[in-house]
């Protein structure tokens, strides 16, 4: 049977299987993001610094990267309907304990498990890229994309205005419970899969490090994700500290900012489309040159009052907007490399976008320390630069080594 097919034998998902899978990356996704529009709530229940609460967002990340590169591979071993029931289950109890803890060590620790554990949606998408014809894969990929960018955004809106009301316990022990019939409902509801590799553990370890090696273009989708992920989170991290500062509004409206930015959601299957149409790379480009202008619209968050608060909520649409369709355009390409280890080239992938997105809110909270918002839309502008000259030059070198249409014989020879 042709890899491409569905495995098992089972029929490609339909519509409303697309639907349910895109919402549970959404929600399983959400657990990561509503702590950076509660930290604040964080620093001043626990007695700490914002800084230092700040640090439950980086532990986050910091396990959801970790829990890419450990688990994720495993979607390529162990059935996915075990493995993403586990995982949900997992973080449903994780939240769970963070919700009830009262040491910033304690929620610090719950995070990184938390964030372990909510890797479902890089499971779920390679899965579902293997059930559906390669000529919707971009499409699909582009509604699962829309559904965690939801999960993404909205999350900050639920944390922000539910911590606002009831206190910043309340995000983590809703969110216990949804992830936990979430895990109850894709008991039954996830097709049926056969895992594409009897490796061991370990051998599925190192294939994902081995492709980094191997594959050029993962390479590259790679670095392009890390430094606009890290751009997006040094934002989206430094965001609640300008939001509660300078402009003396509660974390309700850091909510408020993301709901308005949700409506990104929309665009990642339009960029899915185009990803079909004409390829990653010139989507890729133009994202790129989207994230840029949006640190242009961001520095007018310096401004203070309505006019500031219209330019960062502008901004961060536009910041959305470009790192989830670059996300889309990323993923299209490395999933058409080699179709048998997909769940590996999504955990090398992955891996790196989210090491870049922790290391891109440590040093969003550190740029904000010293310079300011100001220094903050400086940073994602300079990691898009970078970003965007890797491209250009990515583009040049093709052109290079592009092999020449061969001369044409003369009647002579024919």
């Amino acid at each position: 049977m042709p890899i491409d097919m569905p495995r098992s034998g089972a029929a490609a998902p339909g519509r409303r299987m697309i639907l349910l899978l895109a919402l549970s990356c959404g929600v399983g996704v959400a657990n990561i993001y509503f702590p950076q529009a509660i930290s604040p709530l964080v620093a001043a229940d626990l007695n700490v610094s914002p800084d230092t609460a700040a640090t439950v967002v980086t532990a986050a990340q910091f396990g959801y990267a970790a829990g890419i590169f450990l688990l994720v591979p495993l979607g390529d071993r162990l059935m996915h309907r075990k493995l993403i029931v586990t995982l949900l289950s997992i973080a449903g109890l994780g939240s769970l304990v963070a919700g009830l803890a009262t040491t910033l060590p304690v929620l610090v620790a719950a995070s990184v498990l938390i964030g372990a554990a909510t890797v479902v949606p890089q499971i779920i998408i390679p899965m579902t890229a293997g059930l559906v014809p390669e000529q919707r894969r971009g499409a699909v990929t582009g509604t699962l994309l829309s559904g965690l960018i939801g999960g993404i955004l909205l999350a900050r809106t639920f944390g922000g205005g539910l911590g606002q009301w009831l206190g910043w316990r309340a995000p983590y022990l809703v969110a216990a419970a949804v992830v936990i019939l979430l895990a109850v409902i894709l008991a039954f509801a996830v097709p049926t899969t056969t895992p594409s590799s009897r490796e061991r553990y370990p051998a599925l370890i190192g294939t994902a490090l081995r492709l980094m090696r191997t594959e050029p273009d993962l390479r590259r989708s790679c670095l392009y994700q890390a430094l606009i992920f890290a751009g997006f989170t040094a934002a989206w991290t430094s965001l609640a500290l300008l939001i509660t500062g300078p402009y003396h509004l509660g974390a309700s409206a850091v909510g408020l900012i993301a709901l308005v930015g949700a409506a990104s959601m929309f665009s990642t299957p339009i960029a899915g489309r185009l990803v079909d149409r004409h390829g990653p790379n010139p989507v890729n480009l133009v994202c790129m040159v989207g994230v840029i202008a949006a640190a242009a619209l961001l520095t007018l968050g310096g401004l203070g009052g309505p006019a500031g608060l219209v330019g960062v909520t502008v901004g961060m649409l536009l910041l959305d907007v470009a790192m989830q369709s670059g996300q889309v355009a990323n993923q299209a390409r490395i999933f058409a490399l080699r179709p048998e280890v997909r769940s590996r080239l999504n955990t090398a992938y992955m891996t790196c976008a989210f090491l870049g997105g922790s290391i891109g809110s440590w040093l969003g909270i550190r740029a904000y320390s010293a310079l300011g918002w100001g220094g903050v839309c400086l940073l994602v502008a300079v990691l898009a630069v970078l970003a965007l000259a890797r491209s250009l030059f990515a583009g040049r070198a093709r052109a290079v080594v592009a092999p020449e249409p061969a001369p044409q014989a003369d009647a002579a020879t024919r």
